[in-house]
């Protein structure tokens, strides 16, 4: 399929580009036809789905690094954002087995468009910054940079005309689901519900079966969700199963947070032990990824219930520690009315018994942040990208 690289789906009612470049004036154009062609309406999204249903319409290949570069080139007038290097734990080194290579795995919540420039009140985050027209630029930028097989973000509002689309162009298969009563809605021109997105590479991995979840609480439903998906790796012919969840926000809201956890991991436990019958994880269980922001420090009950559960899972990111057992600093910082926030919430789980960790992205410095913080000019989310490569343990008949 012949295109312009960065001609992607535009509409002009609920996302206007503006006409200051050239760049831009491209951007989203081409694939609209494809798009609407297509019914977007999801009748019951909270149902298990055949594998088949989240399979994107093939839009043709396109050249990642030529996207890469315009995306560069209608970033001219902004910063550059954080350098940030990759960090192998200590012992760990490049892996360069073909046999088993390692998968890349990129966590992020995107900050949803309508509540940064609606609701979250970034104070010392000027207006033009959150602009959607050069933010969504940075956002691709940084997926593009890093190129993870298995993407998984939170406060996804723009997931239809923007991330689908140009995800699928470039290799990927995505799945979406909102939550039930977003706090988008409740933003003029906003562009629709908030939520969750998964993408893999289809070079990569077969799906499997995909899992959309409404997570509960006390046995009641709440407005936040998780998509669950079992792959199948192409080069080694083994299954994994990776989830995406957003808890509830803001501090009070602890108890829920742990009930949603709780409901997450039993299902999680159904999914992927063998036989979906077994009370306990076993030898033989579907190796897990669980990405996410948890809005819970590493203090809450939350996230001692994930680091204790019988899916023996560990998060990744505390492999940056020079004990292996703490967690950073933050993974998000920003200015608001209420005052400055710093602290740790995104997590990247996996199963330590199955998974190996070879590599993290580390985390940008206060200096490289700036005395804004986040969002900003440099950055387009108040939330720092997670990243990790992982590969599959070897199995003991296979060291033989």
């Amino acid at each position: 399929m012949s295109m312009n690289i960065l001609s992607f789906v535009y509409f002009p009612s609920v996302c206007p580009m503006g006409s200051s470049s050239s760049s831009r004036s491209r951007l989203f154009g081409t694939l609209a036809q494809s798009l609407t062609s297509t019914s977007l309406a999801q009748p019951d999204p909270y149902l298990e789905k055949n594998p088949d249903q989240d399979l994107d319409q093939d839009l043709g290949e396109t050249d990642p690094d030529q996207l890469l570069r315009e995306c560069e080139e209608a970033l001219q007038t902004r910063p550059s954002r954080p350098h940030r290097d990759l960090v192998y734990p200590s012992g760990m080194v490049p892996c360069r087995h073909k046999q088993n290579p390692s998968i890349r795995i990129m966590q992020w919540n995107i900050l949803a468009q309508a509540l940064g420039e609606g609701k979250d009140g970034f104070i010392r985050c000027p207006p033009d910054a959150l602009n959607w027209q050069e933010r969504k630029y940075l956002i691709l930028e940084e997926i593009l940079t890093y190129r993870p097989d298995i993407l998984c973000l939170q406060e996804v509002d723009h997931y239809y005309d923007t991330f689908q689309p140009i995800m699928a162009s470039i290799g990927y298969h995505g799945s979406f689901l909102a939550k039930p009563s977003s706090p988008c809605l409740d933003v003029e021109q906003n562009n629709g519900p908030d939520g969750c997105a998964l993408f893999y590479r289809h070079s990569r991995f077969s799906l499997q079966a995909t899992a959309h979840l409404r997570l509960s609480a006390m046995m009641l439903p709440t407005n936040q969700v998780a998509i669950v998906q079992t792959l199948n790796c192409q080069l080694t012919g083994q299954q994994l199963c990776v989830a995406v969840t957003h808890l509830k926000a803001r501090s009070g809201w602890e108890r829920l947070r742990s009930a949603q956890g709780a409901d997450l991991l039993q299902r999680l436990r159904s999914i992927t032990t063998q036989g979906g019958s077994r009370r306990e994880a076993a030898p033989g269980s579907v190796p897990l990824i669980v990405c996410g922001d948890f809005n819970a420090e590493p203090t809450e009950d939350v996230y001692q219930r994930f680091s204790s559960s019988p899916l023996g899972l560990n998060s990744a990111y505390k492999l940056l520690s020079s004990d292996g057992q703490t967690e950073p600093a933050y993974t998000t910082w920003k200015i608001r009315l209420t005052g400055e926030s710093c602290s740790t919430l995104d997590y990247i789980w996996y199963s330590r018994d199955a998974l190996i960790v070879e590599c993290l992205l580390d985390i940008p410095t206060e200096d490289q942040i700036g005395p804004d913080r986040l969002p900003s000019y440099h950055y387009p989310s108040d939330h720092l990208s997670l990243l990790c490569d992982i590969s599959f343990r070897e199995e003991p008949h296979r060291l033989m």
